[in-house]
């Protein structure tokens, strides 16, 4: 299951890249098959540079995964219950840290990044829909195929498609995330996790780290 996440968490970062200027996020499909090969490609043409310097995994993931990321709809999934026990600024600050985390996070799992190729799945989705699940097979050369499935939403207010979750052979990401976070924000608070967060994100990286 390790396994499968941290592949998981690879094809995130390397799917959602939209930049914010030459993509529209109005559908879901298109941005995913046109975002994977060229987030791709960029892995593929600067491992020089991810080699001399493992910190630059976590800009390619601000730049190229965040923008497609619904970082805020997340972060107070994982708050949950306790969400209106907290203040705006406890939200934000909150928000901006486990943005922090999800680059750390991703950025780990890119570090495993190995030429695995995708198979993306089409479909088109109709004006009225609001969430779409988006089939992603990851194939790797003499291992097994792995299938896993991107959740998307669509912003009422925006009209832009952001993902929110990832499942992996029926695990949600994001419940996960909830699981781990949810119950030390109810024995700790909110701002002490949110502290806990940037201290972690905030560790040094080293060429060991990225070894799998």
């Amino acid at each position: 299951m390790k396994k499968l996440l941290i592949s998981g968490l690879l094809i995130i970062a390397g799917t959602w890249a939209p930049l914010a200027n030459a993509l529209a996020f109005t559908d879901p499909y298109q941005l995913v098959g046109e975002v994977a090969q060229r987030t791709f490609d960029r892995l593929n043409t600067q491992q020089s540079q991810i080699k001399a310097d493992p910190r630059y995994l976590r800009t390619i993931v601000r730049e190229e995964m965040l923008p497609g990321v619904d970082v805020r709809f997340s972060a107070f999934r994982v708050i949950g219950k306790q969400l209106n026990d907290t203040t705006p600024a406890q939200r934000d600050a909150f928000v901006n840290a486990f943005s922090e985390y999800l680059v750390v996070t991703y950025a780990d799992a890119l570090a495993a990044y190995d030429k695995q190729t995708l198979d993306i799945g089409k479909g088109s989705v109709t004006k009225d829909q609001q969430l779409v699940s988006i089939p992603v097979t990851v194939l790797e050369p003499n291992k097994p195929a792995i299938n896993l499935e991107f959740k998307l939403r669509k912003n009422n207010r925006t009209g832009e498609w952001k993902v929110f979750d990832m499942i992996a052979e029926g695990i949600s990401l994001l419940s996960a995330k909830q699981s781990e976070l949810s119950g030390l924000i109810r024995q700790k608070g909110i701002d002490q996790v949110t502290k806990d967060l940037l201290a972690l994100t905030n560790k040094p990286v080293t060429p060991l780290e990225r070894k799998e």
